[in-house]
């Protein structure tokens, strides 16, 4: 029988996304970095304004209302911006536009697995560089894979590590015209951005997404910022009406409210900071993060059952297990009530639980003073956290499931 589809796509495997919980079920949802608090009220209101008889017309094809609140907002001319299904769309695109079969994407690991999927649709050679010391970002190694497409996710998914204006600045330059693409999906919770970099480069494309800090996940909208040549060629493979007319009208209203979405931002970096603290108490690495997440991450010890754990406790958290990171929870950040609910939760997986409280923090204590070369001051401690990593497993194997704490 023929086939009926590329070879590359049956040999590639599907971006997985996110458990996303059934209508009616009962979870505390820190899996997918969506905001836990509503978008402005302005949103609700423009959206009912515009269900009505207008539903029967397609959409502006260019998103106007849209892309001309960015323009106001961003202080950006309407013509370097293009506004798409999510920033996952308009990644789409630039795949599309910028790679043939065996041309070379470069990117860092890890990083947003999606940039996967798109390279093996385009049967694009993928050079993945790791992260350099302490999570940071590789990139003098990335300038120097010398790809048709560099992607920086900045801050980056999924240890929340950011780059500076000035590297990613000096990268544009390296590149001498190969396009860059910062992808800022989670920039409003950070310290720095890049937009200022257009002005100054034809080569960069900043990407933006709506479904972060401005609470509309649900409706999927992105925006491309770029010079008018780059914007040019990716309206040739943009679909017809991307984007729909409530999308359009939504993300046009949180943007004239935007300072309903920088307060949400600043409670998020709130109980972050605490969320940091919280879980190094517990004994995890917990990289400093500049988004609406925290990696948490046990060195070694697959964390793969810790997160099923929490699934049976009614609790979302995301888990990695063919990443480097399978020794890693992602966790977003949720209402200062809900992270509380898991501070419990996971505080009575990790701790084990037959006479060795406690060791799980000295195991953290133990791995900080090694990766500054400072030895423990209890000779005994070593020996312990080493017995706290192997009853760990043991304890959460043996663990019963519970009902949901909500």
């Amino acid at each position: 029988m023929k086939k009926m589809f590329r070879a590359a796509i049956e040999r590639m495997a599907p971006y997985t996304p996110g458990e996303q919980p059934a209508p009616g079920q009962r979870l505390i949802k820190l899996n997918t970095n969506e905001n836990p608090y509503p978008p402005s009220p302005q949103v609700r209101t423009a959206i009912v304004k515009a269900a009505g008889a207008s539903l029967r017309l397609y959409p502006p094809p260019r998103a106007d209302a849209l892309v001309n609140a960015a323009a106001r907002v961003y202080r950006i001319s309407r013509d370097m911006i293009l506004a798409g299904n999510g920033s996952d769309e308009l990644l789409a695109m630039l795949f599309r536009a910028t790679l043939a079969r065996g041309d070379k994407v470069a990117y860092a690991l890890p990083t947003y697995s999606l940039y996967d999927t798109l390279a093996a649709i385009q049967e694009a050679s993928v050079a993945a560089v790791p992260l350099g010391a302490g999570f940071t970002q590789p990139l003098e190694a990335l300038a120097g894979q010398r790809a048709a497409l560099t992607i920086v996710c900045n801050p980056n998914s999924p240890c929340g590590s950011l780059a500076a204006p000035a590297a990613l600045d000096k990268l544009a330059r390296q590149l001498q015209g190969r396009l860059l693409v910062i992808d800022e999906a989670y920039v409003d919770f950070a310290a720095s951005h890049s937009l200022p970099l257009l002005k100054r480069h034809q080569n960069v494309v900043v990407l933006r997404s709506f479904s972060k800090s401005f609470s509309l996940a649900g409706l999927r909208v992105g925006l491309c910022f770029a010079q008018r040549p780059v914007i040019e060629q990716l309206l040739k493979v943009k679909d017809s009406y991307n984007l729909n007319r409530l999308a359009v009208t939504a993300a046009a209203a949180a943007l004239e409210d935007i300072g309903w979405m920088r307060r949400n931002v600043e409670r998020i970096k709130v109980v972050r900071a605490t969320t940091e603290s919280r879980l190094r108490q517990m004994g995890f690495e917990v990289p400093p993060s500049q988004a609406n997440f925290v990696l948490a991450r046990i060195q070694g010890q697959d964390m793969g059952a810790v997160a099923g754990g929490l699934r049976r406790r009614g609790i979302l958290v995301r888990h990695f297990p063919k990443s480097v990171f399978r020794d890693a929870l992602r966790i977003s950040i949720g209402t200062p009530a809900e992270m509380a609910v898991l501070f419990r939760t996971l505080e009575g997986l990790i701790r084990p639980m037959a006479g060795i409280d406690g060791n799980i923090a000295m195991a953290g204590r133990v791995r900080n003073r090694v990766r500054q070369r400072q030895p423990p001051r209890d000779p005994g401690l070593a020996r312990r956290a080493g017995r706290a990593r192997d009853a760990l497993s043991k304890t959460i194997k043996a663990n019963e499931p519970l009902k949901p704490s909500v």
